[in-house]
């Protein structure tokens, strides 16, 4: 099965380290979500896995081969600054986008009707670009990025000003292109989006790859967090007070945080913990169990959010210009 490969990328601009051996794969028929803050390179990996780019060192291939210029005009890409013609209209746009990448003019006709209908703007093909909405010319970038049949995607923050409905349609065309058996990658600021529809996720921090796998396959990095809920009949003075001294002098256990909410003659303390001693979060349960009744114990699944923070907190922080890789500014991650 073909795989795209990015292998070892680096790219300096000046005394600016956009990428810094960067290397990760996307299989045929895989989802790949591309997230990072703003300037971590995202868009940098983007452009010279598109030839838009050379890189200083590295090199992409697909199918084991180096990218040359027939595999790059088999690569539909949508970039995330639009780059459409405003005063031409959408139908005849996409047409003649289609056969620049060589369809003939029956073909090209063809896929531009399939995939304006596909995407819900079908009825804006007598319009110019530049009388659409945000989201309408959202949709028609994306349609120019698929009117050719690519046997790649690279997409730029596809999902940037779309409603919810949009959303749904663009993820639908997504997984589509995928079941063909087009690898696809994203980036995107939308967190449990990227989560909701991605097969394998790569986080990218200063230029550097710093963690790549499934969603699952994240989780499992780092020490195991559980939740504890217990009911205690001791007064809660202010909600969100911290209580979490009772399990900070256990071993193997580090306190996250903890959560009290009000209630009747009581309140109930949601306490966090990670632990790094297996058998641990049975001391943590036993103690709870001492101090009232336990309403909940068991395992925490981070969301993406919350993997991406302790990655890149873990990574440190760098504020020096090297973080900065040529970027265009852009609403990102940064929690």
């Amino acid at each position: 099965m073909a795989v795209l490969e990015l292998d070892d990328l680096s790219k300096s601009y000046g005394a600016v380290r956009a990428l810094r051996s960067t290397s990760f794969q996307v299989r045929a028929g895989e989802i790949f979500g591309f997230v990072g803050s703003n300037g971590a390179g995202k868009t940098t990996t983007m452009r010279i896995t598109l030839g838009v780019l050379t890189p200083d060192t590295g090199e992409v291939r697909w199918a084991g081969r180096p990218i040359d210029h027939a595999t790059r005009s088999r690569i539909g890409y949508m970039p995330e600054e639009r780059g459409l013609y405003p005063k031409m209209k959408v139908g005849e746009q996409l047409t003649y986008l289609a056969r620049l990448h060589g369809l003939g003019a029956a073909q090209a006709r063809s896929s531009m009707e399939r995939w304006t209908e596909t995407l819900g703007v079908d009825g804006r093909r007598d319009d110019e670009v530049q009388k659409l909405s945000l989201g309408n010319q959202q949709r028609v970038q994306l349609a120019a990025a698929l009117v050719h049949e690519p046997d790649i995607l690279v997409l730029d923050e596809p999902f940037s000003g779309l409603d919810p409905v949009a959303v749904d349609v663009m993820s639908g065309v997504l997984r589509d292109r995928a079941r063909a058996g087009v690898p696809v990658i994203f980036s995107s600021h939308q967190l449990e989006l990227v989560e909701a529809i991605s097969d394998r996720v790569g986080i990218i921090k200063d230029g550097s790859m710093v963690a790549v796998g499934g969603i699952d396959e994240l989780r499992q990095v780092g020490a195991p967090r559980w939740a504890v809920t217990t009911a205690v009949t001791t007064p809660v003075t202010t909600a969100g007070d911290d209580d979490t001294a009772w399990v900070s002098d256990l071993p193997g256990v580090r306190a996250v945080g903890s959560e009290q909410v009000r209630r009747a003659g009581g309140a109930a303390t949601r306490v966090e913990f990670e632990t790094t001693h297996e058998g641990s979060e049975q001391a943590v349960l036993a103690r709870a169990t001492s101090r009232g009744r336990v309403e909940h114990f068991g395992r925490v699944t981070p969301t993406l959010t919350e993997l991406y923070r302790d990655v890149v907190s873990a990574e440190g922080s760098d504020d020096s210009p090297d973080d900065t890789d040529g970027d265009e500014a852009t609403t990102e991650v940064t929690s």
